[in-house]
């Protein structure tokens, strides 16, 4: 029987940091929502709508034109995600036949992440604004332990993109106004798999498929403010896709290879190696509006479409002459949102949201890299102005998704099956500052 753990391992790897990549909290599979606390406080609703503060920048940058005066905006979301992993089982491979495979199921594998964000807006002149923002849109870590259970099928990964985008707002007048930015993407990733041992079918005797990459890409946001009346604003952003050619290592350790047909020795793998991957990251369109009920009640609502169906097949170069082909078969997914705002006095404003995300992942294509599903988060929070030039924002989201069932096997008769049911606390703190 040939046994081809370590073309596996690093396929797999290689599908997770694409999945990764391409997409923890909204818009579906792993793309970020944490670039604004106080559009955090009414779940993102009217995103692209909502003229706050500097984070419109990247909510859409034709806003910064309805912006008065210089301000810096920073702020950092802290994550705290947990995983109910129930009904586990699974198979591992053996010199003997497929036998019932043993390990942890614990769902402690995304560790504490805090993220922050950064933005500046400058008025040029009464029509033309100038901003810079520095966010993270997309990321990924899941730690599970060494001997998880479906370890085969992942056990390790980290992906962080941070992008830094300049931008150029006109205003056309009091009601209309566009807005362009240039982003600048770098990526990078690390993920680990365990391979089995099939003459020694325990995680001791397991062999280890290690994989980093990283690039740099460009791509760009537009967006379009327009007012029709002085009470309701409506907003659109277009933000592209990002072509990615991931450049990296492979490094394969005590990754059982056969047995040697002379000896009846095992053979392991033992090697490091060049390995590139293209990949894609799906453009988004948002729609948002917003509108003013009177000198205190504030609305909005708005849709997101994110076209994760680009997301299909992987395709991987890589010097140790191992053919990877992978396909995903992810669908394109929308986000929901509605929010108010309650503006109690001119030193404080509290907010509320809802929102549904529609989940990109098919329950024929879920991984334990990326064991997610639809979502629904609620948020509260406030924003506190102790004087005219400064502004507080606090903000909390709970998310808790669907029910996600994960059934993964290979070639060679290693399996894994599980239920998870994930949920997330999601806190924020912000400034911002008016010049």
């Amino acid at each position: 029987m040939p046994y081809r753990y370590h073309r596996l391992s690093f396929a797999i790897a290689v599908a997770a940091l694409g999945a990764a990549a391409s997409g923890p909290v909204l818009a579906g599979a792993f793309q970020l929502q944490e670039q604004s606390v106080s559009g955090q406080g009414n779940s993102w609703a009217g995103r692209s709508s909502n003229v706050q503060d500097a984070t419109i920048v990247f909510s859409n940058p034709a806003g910064m034109s309805f912006l008065d005066r210089a301000q810096l905006t920073g702020g950092v979301n802290y994550i705290d995600a947990s995983a109910d992993i129930s009904d586990a089982s699974g198979t591992q491979a053996t010199a003997a036949g497929p036998v019932p495979s043993s390990g942890s199921n614990d769902g402690d594998m995304i560790p504490h992440k805090a993220i922050p964000f950064g933005y500046y807006v400058q008025p040029i002149n009464d029509r033309w604004s100038f901003g810079l923002g520095v966010y993270a849109p997309f990321g990924l870590i899941t730690d599970y332990d060494d001997d998880f259970q479906g370890r085969y099928f992942g056990n390790y990964s980290e992906v962080e993109v941070i992008t830094a985008q300049p931008t150029l707002s006109y205003r056309f007048n009091d009601k209309f106004a566009i807005g362009f930015g240039v982003t600048y993407n770098t990526i990078k990733g690390e993920l680990e798999s365990k391979t089995p041992n099939p003459v020694s079918p325990t995680a001791a005797g397991d062999g280890t498929v290690n994989v980093e990459g990283d690039d740099e890409a460009w791509g760009y946001n537009i967006g379009l403010i327009y007012r029709p009346v002085e009470s309701t604003t409506l907003g659109v952003t277009y933000r592209s896709k990002v072509d990615y050619t991931l450049d990296g290592d492979i490094d394969a350790s005590q990754v059982f290879g056969g047995i040697n047909p002379g000896t009846g020795a095992p053979v392991f793998l033992d090697a490091e190696g060049d390995a590139s991957l293209d990949i894609t990251l799906p453009e988004t369109i948002d729609f948002s509006v917003t509108h003013k009920l009177d000198d205190r009640w504030t609305i909005m609502a708005g849709a997101t479409y994110i076209r994760w169906s680009r997301f299909d097949e992987l395709v991987v170069d890589n010097n140790l002459g191992i053919p990877v082909e992978e396909q995903q078969d992810y669908d394109d997914a929308w986000q929901y949102s509605a929010g108010l705002s309650y503006r109690v006095n001119p030193e404080w404003i509290l907010r509320g949201g809802l929102a549904y995300d529609q989940s990109p992942i098919s329950d024929a294509v879920r991984t334990v890299r990326v064991p997610t599903a639809d979502r629904t988060l609620v948020s509260l929070g406030a924003g506190w102005s102790p004087m005219p030039e400064l502004t507080i924002d606090v903000a909390y989201s709970y998310i808790w998704e669907s029910n996600a069932p994960i059934e993964q096997q290979d070639e060679n008769g290693n399996s894994y099956q599980a239920d998870y049911d994930n949920s997330l606390n999601l806190f924020g703190l912000q400034a911002t500052y008016r010049f």
